[in-house]
């Protein structure tokens, strides 16, 4: 009588661990090249590291990152700033990915970027208004 074999297939994790997540932090540093960008992505990675394991074990996907940024913003910290980090996490992301331990698919939702919108100041918008009506008197 034959058995049944089953098929294993390889589970890819959605929540990760301490190790899992320093393996792709090396990972990240290793790929860098300049040593102040080596520098940045570590306190960015360490940093959200620390929060998200402070947490209540959270899946690591795109609605972490969106909550993530918003921390960040609640510590008022400058765009550019929040940007950089964010950069970080979607790079841990992909590298985590890249090695096995993040589903592809939450790695290309944390990687994908949220629709750009298109913002201007009210008074700019008052001083275009303005000026084209300038421009039609005669």
């Amino acid at each position: 009588m034959k058995r049944k074999t089953k098929s294993r297939q390889t589970r890819l994790k959605t929540r990760l661990g301490l190790p899992d997540l320093e393996h792709a932090k090396v990972a990240v540093i290793v790929s860098l090249r300049s040593f102040e960008s080596q520098r940045s992505y570590r306190h960015s990675i360490d940093e959200f590291v620390a929060w998200y394991c402070s947490a209540p074990r959270l899946s690591f996907n795109q609605a972490v990152v969106l909550r993530y940024r918003l921390h960040l913003e609640d510590r008022r910290l400058a765009a550019g700033t929040i940007n950089v980090r964010l950069a970080a996490v979607r790079r841990l992301a992909y590298e985590a990915a890249d090695s096995g331990l993040l589903s592809p698919d939450l790695a290309a939702g944390i990687r994908r970027k949220g629709r750009k919108e298109t913002w201007a100041p009210t008074w700019e918008l008052a001083n275009c208004r303005g000026s084209s009506n300038a421009m039609a008197a005669p």
